[in-house]
């Protein structure tokens, strides 16, 4: 017994010292080291699926705004959308940009917000923009406008008037008459029986 307590620290350093000879320097990483940088290689992938995604997006939205082509009609409509500013119902606000270099486009802003619309024909007479990827329609009436979310059918914000509105509002109170909205075919019709 005496003998075999005599070897045994030997015994022992020579047997914490074989897994480290074992490892040399061509053996591979530790098992330990091996999980660390699975996680760091999925977290890379995620990242850059993420990313490929966001960029395809961007792609696809650039696509559809540089393909969105104008007819004549929805140009001739464009000159009538009134531009700057629109004051609104709960004290809001909307804005109206034409889109610089894209004829027939706009940028209408609400909440920290910006939609690219173009204008879309209606039968009414009533100026339409609509943001289809959004899902979002700006309508302008002689009297007011309004601003909606065509996927779940409601008003954004309602009782918006630019300053010609305003005018309009106005003078059709004074005069008592309707909301004077014509339809394009009407007017002439009109015309024509007087």
């Amino acid at each position: 017994m005496l003998c075999a307590l005599r070897f045994a620290p030997c015994c022992l350093a020579l047997m914490l010292s074989l897994p480290v000879a074992a490892a040399g320097p061509e053996a591979p990483a530790a098992s330990p080291a091996s999980p660390a940088s699975k996680p760091a290689a999925k977290t890379a992938k995620a990242a850059t699926g993420r990313q490929q995604l966001k960029n395809e997006a961007a792609g696809l939205a650039l696509a559809t705004a540089t393909a969105e082509t104008i007819n004549e009609a929805q140009l001739e409509m464009a000159g009538r959308v009134l531009t700057g500013f629109a004051d609104c119902e709960f004290k809001q606000r909307i804005s109206v940009t034409a889109i610089d270099g894209a004829p027939g486009h706009f940028h209408v802003g609400h909440k920290g917000l910006q939609y690219r619309m173009v204008p879309q024909e209606t039968s009414t007479g009533a100026v339409r923009l609509e943001d289809k990827t959004a899902g979002v329609m700006w309508l302008q009436i002689p009297v007011k406008s309004m601003l909606m979310n065509v996927k779940v059918g409601q008003r954004m914000v309602d009782g918006c008037q630019h300053a010609s509105q305003r005018v309009a509002s106005t003078a059709v109170a004074a005069a008592g008459a309707g909301l004077g909205i014509v339809a394009p075919g009407a007017a002439k019709a009109a015309s024509a029986a007087q």
